[in-house]
């Protein structure tokens, strides 16, 4: 088994809950799919980054974990589009005792349970409608898959957070839509965060509008919290 990696680097967390962390961040090869505010297009085309043994792989992070690392986080791209490769990894890892945490836009039930358990931390990432991540005839499918995994993640006991970007394009009554189906599928018990997390430099949502969409989330879940990505303001990669 071979799986292509981006990049390896070690860096302070910038997004959801547990930002400010010392991170070993991991970024997969690969996602085909077309936000418009994807600031890691870089990594996107399939043939992206070097190819390397499982192995190989295993070593390359091995070399790269600093000391006091608080988690490792598989990234991308997106993670799922080599899920056994990131199976093997993530087991590796935690084989060191070291937290692995999986970013991804949970397109796949059936691969993100392939590697659900090697996996300590999960951010389960809703897209809106806006995102432009897929066209409108395959948008609640997206969703219904995102959904699968948020109850997969759940049932497991993972340390489980939601993130939602959002632009000044998203909907109001959109992102009530897609609130409401989360939480009718789970209970707010569940989770360990809500994060909407503005976009940054593009199409950035007004101070107004956010307050909205923090205002729909809060009857749901109280810890609701409005996050930017604090690793731009830093510098950090």
């Amino acid at each position: 088994m071979t799986i292509r990696l981006f990049e390896i680097f070690t860096s302070v967390e910038g997004e959801g809950i547990l930002y400010g962390t010392k991170t070993l961040f991991v970024r997969l090869a690969g996602c085909p799919f077309t936000c418009f505010y994807c600031d890691t297009k870089e990594s996107l085309p399939l043939d992206s980054g070097n190819e390397y043994t499982i192995e190989e792989a295993c070593k390359l992070i091995d070399s790269n974990l600093q000391k006091q690392t608080y988690k490792v986080n598989f990234t991308g791209g997106d993670p799922l589009i080599q899920h056994q490769g990131v199976a093997e990894l993530a087991k590796h890892v935690q084989s060191k005792n070291i937290p692995t945490y999986l970013e991804s836009s949970c397109f796949d039930h059936e691969r993100f349970n392939h590697v659900l358990p090697y996996i300590d931390i999960v951010k389960i990432e809703f897209k809106t409608k806006d995102s432009d991540f897929v066209d409108s005839n395959h948008y609640q499918r997206l969703t219904d898959n995102a959904i699968n995994c948020l109850k997969s993640s759940v049932s497991e006991k993972k340390l489980t957070y939601i993130k939602i970007v959002v632009s000044s394009k998203t909907k109001p009554e959109d992102f009530t839509d897609l609130v409401k189906q989360i939480f009718e599928s789970i209970s707010s018990n569940q989770i360990n965060g809500f994060i909407i997390q503005p976009t940054y430099g593009i199409s950035e949502p007004s101070l107004d509008l956010l307050l909205n969409l923090y205002d729909i989330v809060y009857p749901y879940y109280k810890e609701v919290k409005v996050v930017p990505q604090l690793h731009k303001f830093i510098g950090a990669p």
